[in-house]
């Protein structure tokens, strides 16, 4: 398994879970049903909701160097 692959799955997610709730707020908005209120409502629940695999995409993009932590060899291992 490489390095980015787990920050990849997180974006994926992200990306999926936006477009789903931004369909699911215009379908809302624009289709002529009598349960609108439950498509307006949720999807900006799931847009809210995306925020989460958003902020472990970039946590898991975040490099730091071992001189920015001020660690030495011997308290790594």
């Amino acid at each position: 398994m490489e390095k980015n692959s787990c920050t990849t799955v997180f974006l994926a997610l992200a990306v999926v879970v936006d477009i789903v709730g931004l369909l699911l707020f215009l379908i809302g908005i624009f289709a002529q049903l009598s349960y609108w209120d439950f498509f307006v409502l949720s999807g900006p629940l799931l847009i809210f909701l995306s925020l989460i695999p958003w902020i472990f995409w970039y946590m898991g993009n975040l490099r730091v160097s071992e001189e920015e932590l001020n660690l030495r060899k011997h308290d790594i291992l």
